[in-house]
């Protein structure tokens, strides 16, 4: 059974947008995470928590890289082999992960 998709939009102290993703992102709901950060558009920089996400399969990322310039993504180490593998680590910043290969092994 699948975990539902959540979104919920909330704001930084310093103002950034955030919205906080729980669930599972597939092709069955990436229409919605697509639909809420476009929404998000002409706010600037956009802060994507898919810290709490289990499961990302290749709709959402598509959704992620069509947004990749004006997000920061928050990660579980989870995600961070689909994020590292599929590329997008070198589109955007992604907080939770390292940002090289080896970094977690010299902290």
């Amino acid at each position: 059974m699948t975990t539902p998709l959540t979104l919920v939009a909330s704001e930084r102290s310093d103002g950034t947008p955030v919205i906080a993703v729980t669930g599972e992102i597939d092709m069955s709901n990436a229409g919605d995470l697509d639909d809420a950060l476009t929404r998000s558009t002409g706010h600037g920089l956009l802060l994507v928590d898919l810290s709490a996400v289990d499961y990302l399969d290749s709709a959402g990322l598509t959704v992620l890289f069509s947004h990749a310039p004006r997000i920061t993504l928050r990660a579980n180490p989870l995600l961070a082999p689909v994020l590292t593998i599929s590329g997008l680590t070198e589109l955007t910043t992604i907080e939770g992960i390292p940002s090289h290969p080896g970094d977690h092994e010299r902290a």
